[in-house]
């Protein structure tokens, strides 16, 4: 009898499809992965990728960010009610209302929105370009939605007028100056690395602030053994694969629990039945692409 992982390599070849996987996903749904990344790396994949269809191991935003830049694509999601929280925090209708208080404002949504939100965003970012993305907006004066804690990171580096949202990521949001101390303690030799959405008094503990994917490649150029890592716990994943011989340490509470819910059978039954498909209003689609696209023209 086949493996899980063989027969989903059957089907992949079969239906012409591609798995990617988000470094917040459990180390065994990243293993059977085409690509594994952070939220910039895996929306480049889907918009150059030629599969017929995208598994997107992620939670439902992503696949939604994945159809909007693959109209063409059959995208699916092993988990469709996989969503994050912080994407929830934010709706079209609430930034129409903030949009009207600052009419001189750009707003600036953060790729951890639904397809709908995005329809009222003028630019998109990442955690990855966020900073990119801000300094390049004309604007003055920035509406950042919904997570307040990058929001803040990119206002103190930028310098801009940026009006901050209420949103954060749980998992980040739980991250705080006692448990860093501890772990600090705990592992002296040890450097801190840190995610934008960690509050900012935990990130002026870091000696190294960014995305999922600039930590990894920070962690890999580093001559330090030893690393405090303030993100998700299956980015250990990631980074023990990539730098072989280092240690990494995480907080007890970063848990993605919503993540954790996508296996390798959830990504199988997906694959096998083609269940979970993002289907979006041709007008959300088109209006929620015009930010994306901005994006990507200012990384060139």
């Amino acid at each position: 009898m086949q493996s899980v992982a063989q027969q989903i390599a059957a089907l992949k070849k079969q239906k012409n499809a591609i798995i990617l996987a988000h470094n917040y996903t459990l180390p065994e749904v990243q293993d059977l992965a085409d690509f594994v990344g952070d939220s910039l790396g895996l929306s480049k994949k889907a918009a150059a990728t030629d599969a017929d269809i995208i598994v997107f191991c992620g939670v439902s935003f992503m696949g939604e960010t994945a159809k909007i830049l693959s109209p063409g694509k059959k995208v699916l999601l092993p988990e469709p009610e996989a969503k994050c929280a912080m994407a929830a925090m934010c709706s079209a209708e609430q930034i129409r209302q903030v949009r009207a208080k600052y009419p001189d404002a750009a707003v600036v949504g953060y790729v951890n929105t639904a397809a709908e939100t995005k329809t009222e965003v003028d630019y998109c970012c990442t955690s990855a370009n966020a900073l990119n993305v801000v300094n390049a907006v004309p604007n003055d004066q920035i509406i950042f939605v919904p997570d307040s804690n990058l929001g803040r990171y990119v206002r103190e580096k930028s310098g801009k007028d940026v009006i901050l949202w209420s949103g954060f990521c749980p998992v980040h949001q739980c991250v705080t100056l006692r448990q860093v101390q501890e772990l600090r303690a705990a592992h002296p030799d040890a450097e801190v690395v840190a995610h934008p959405e960690c509050r900012l008094e935990v990130l002026e503990m870091a000696s190294f602030v960014g995305s999922t994917e600039a930590i990894l490649n920070y962690c890999i150029a580093s001559d330090r053994k030893e690393f405090i890592v303030l993100t998700e716990w299956s980015m250990g994943h990631r980074l023990e694969k990539a730098c072989p011989g280092k240690k990494f340490y995480f907080t007890n509470q970063s848990l993605c629990m919503t993540m954790k819910m996508i296996s390798p059978e959830s990504v199988l039954e997906c694959l096998e039945k083609e269940t979970g498909e993002i289907v979006l209003d041709r007008d959300v689609q088109e209006k929620a692409y015009v930010p994306v696209k901005r994006m990507t023209d200012i990384l060139g």
